[in-house]
């Protein structure tokens, strides 16, 4: 399995690069003059040659001594003039579905930003299509030399009996996983509270990872630092990237945790993270910087880790240290660093090509000794992928929605009418950049029997239906935050993917929901009467099947529909696709209704006595 990502094994080639090393055979590629970024060592090294054989690093010529030995008649000579050469990059914790396209076409987008790998969590295409979802998209991955590390869904659904998902994984879908040697271990335990109640099913997938010998990859979000994080990290979850203050990491780091720091395009923490990895007070071995979720716009306009070294470095990371934190630590913590994360002879010829340590522009980006990608632009173009059945039959309701739908009746629990002209609700109360929701109590009016949102106000109502069963089930509630009149939709709905629907007007709401039913998912925006913007997803209906300019494009359509509707978050589809993860505090809608997510129970809609 160690060896599942490089061209070729070495226990099949060292043979091969001893001789290289001392001349006694030509190199595959020889890259003369550049600034070696040792992150082995935590230095810079001027003038430095590296020397490729069988994919992997042969020679390093350091301290004046250059590879000159290793050339010959066939040896591809590059010279770097001076570049910087590090690792290329590894995104320790990584959902490629959040960039709307399947990972071949994810791949021409980040390795030209220096990326060579990935650890991947497909569990919203799995969420969907629960292991068949994950053969497919492995076989797309094959097509390409982006290193799809894979860390299968564990929490499918997130959390059982709250809500209903298109399939779900168990203990023996994840022992089967185990034996998949694209698979390094099992995508982030979301299950907490399972975990800390040692309940069977996130216990067993737990144990059948280590079992394997692979890595358990973590999702905690109690802020409890003390017995709950201790008990955690015991049961063998090895990291976590749901820190969001500069404490916590420390506290993960503490117990020997990998603190996995996240800059995505809508969750954007690293600012607060950086004090743990600037301030010089703890060793940074054991902190990593990951994207978890990125936009195609994002990547195509800004970048992938390469936007987020220059982050890291402008909050006051040192430079090396960084880097390190995108290529040793990330191997290290999937016990990967005997053949990948540093420029050094044995491992896989993993490198790129940098102007400067400071912007982090890629020049080139080599995988497995080949350059796969020159100035910005993939030296490798996949044919589209043909999904199967699986993935593009998702998209099944089972009732006809119309503006009548949107009514909220105005009951009490019991079912008992409301009294007055007027209901206190509950309400989920979203932030720009922001994970995690806030439960308000707000007033809303109550007209011909049903609540209603305060015109002008910033309380929008909220449905989502389930749509892969067509059991017909929805469940309704408020949301605060977007600031939009329209309606809003979308079948990108952490985790389960059900159809979300957000508005004010009962009308746009149904011609949101009924636009996306028949194009089999994706997200929309429409306001009186008109779709302004409208991104087709009909693969698992997270993805597209077309470019990914194109769905950058088509996304930056629907943004901009976003901010004419008056909303001013970044990313804001990314937000409100959270409305439903009823894995993160504080309250969430799922089809079967809110969910107190610190409690882990149903709530009502109308709060009694207010």
């Amino acid at each position: 399995m160690r060896d599942a990502f490089c061209h070729r094994p070495l226990w099949e080639c060292n043979r091969e690069l001893v001789e290289v090393a001392q001349g006694r055979r030509a190199a595959d590629v020889v890259v003369r003059g550049a600034r070696l970024v040792s992150v082995t060592s935590g230095e810079v090294i001027e003038d430095a040659d590296v020397a490729v054989a069988c994919g992997r690093v042969a020679y390093l010529g350091l301290g004046g001594r250059t590879a000159g030995h290793c050339v010959g008649e066939g040896t591809r000579v590059i010279d770097a003039g001076g570049a910087y050469l590090a690792p290329a990059f590894i995104d320790a914790h990584v959902h490629v579905e959040s960039a709307m396209v399947g990972p071949a076409e994810y791949a021409r987008a980040v390795v030209p930003h220096g990326t060579s790998a990935i650890a991947w969590d497909p569990h919203e295409a799995m969420n969907v299509a629960g292991m068949d979802a994950l053969d497919e998209l492995l076989a797309d991955a094959a097509r390409v030399p982006l290193k799809c590390m894979v860390t299968p869904g564990s929490c499918v659904p997130a959390v059982p009996g709250f809500e209903d998902t298109g399939s779900s994984v168990g203990v023996d879908d994840v022992r089967r996983a185990m034996g998949y040697d694209e698979v390094v271990g099992l995508g982030e335990m979301m299950n907490d509270p399972g975990v800390l109640a040692c309940d069977d099913l996130p216990m067993g997938e737990v144990s059948a990872t280590l079992e394997a010998g692979k890595v358990a990859t973590g999702h905690f979000t109690v802020r409890d630092t003390d017995r709950q994080l201790n008990a955690y990290v015991a049961a063998g979850i090895s990291c976590c990237h749901e820190s969001v203050s500069a404490e916590e990491a420390a506290a993960k780091v503490r117990l020997g945790q990998y603190a996995l720091l996240r800059e995505g395009s809508a969750w954007q923490n690293l600012a607060d993270l950086a004090p743990v990895a600037a301030s010089g007070e703890l060793d940074t071995r054991l902190m990593c910087l990951v994207t978890d979720d990125c936009h195609p716009s994002t990547l195509l306009a800004e970048g992938h880790l390469d936007r987020v070294l220059r982050m890291a470095v402008a909050c006051g990371i040192d430079a090396v240290t960084a880097v390190q934190m995108v290529t040793i630590n990330a191997a290290e913590c999937f016990g990967l660093a005997r053949e990948m994360g540093s420029v050094t002879p044995g491992k896989c010829a993993d490198l790129v090509l940098l102007e400067d340590l400071e912007d982090f522009r890629v020049l080139m980006t080599m995988i497995d000794g080949e350059v796969v990608a020159e100035e910005g632009r993939a030296l490798f173009d996949p044919a589209p992928y043909s999904w199967d059945a699986t993935a593009r039959d998702t998209m099944r309701v089972g009732l006809e929605i119309d503006e009548a739908t949107f009514r909220i009746p105005a009951v009490a629990a019991d079912g008992t009418p409301v009294a007055g002209d007027s209901a206190v609700v509950r309400a989920i109360t979203s932030s720009s950049g922001s994970t995690v929701t806030r439960e308000e109590h707000v007033r809303v009016p109550v007209v011909d029997g049903c609540l209603e949102p305060e015109p002008g106000s910033d309380v929008l109502k909220a449905f989502v239906f389930e749509r892969h069963h067509a059991t017909g089930r929805y469940a309704a509630g408020f949301a605060k935050g977007f600031g939009v009149h329209g309606a809003l939709a979308q079948t990108v709905a952490h985790d389960a993917h059900n159809l979300l629907v957000v508005g004010d007007d009962d009308r746009d709401m149904a011609l949101a929901a009924r636009t996306l039913v028949e194009r089999g998912g994706g997200e929309v925006a429409v306001r009186d009467g008109e779709v302004l913007g409208l991104v087709e997803l009909p693969v698992f209906g997270i993805m597209s099947d077309r470019g990914v300019e194109e769905v950058a494009e088509q996304v930056a359509g629907v943004e901009r529909a976003w901010a004419e509707m008056g909303c001013a978050m970044a990313s804001p589809f990314m937000t409100m696709g959270l409305l439903s993860l009823a894995c993160i505090p504080e309250l969430r809608l799922t089809d079967r209704g809110y969910v107190d997510c610190t409690a882990y129970e149903f709530v009502p809609l109308v709060v009694e006595g207010e």
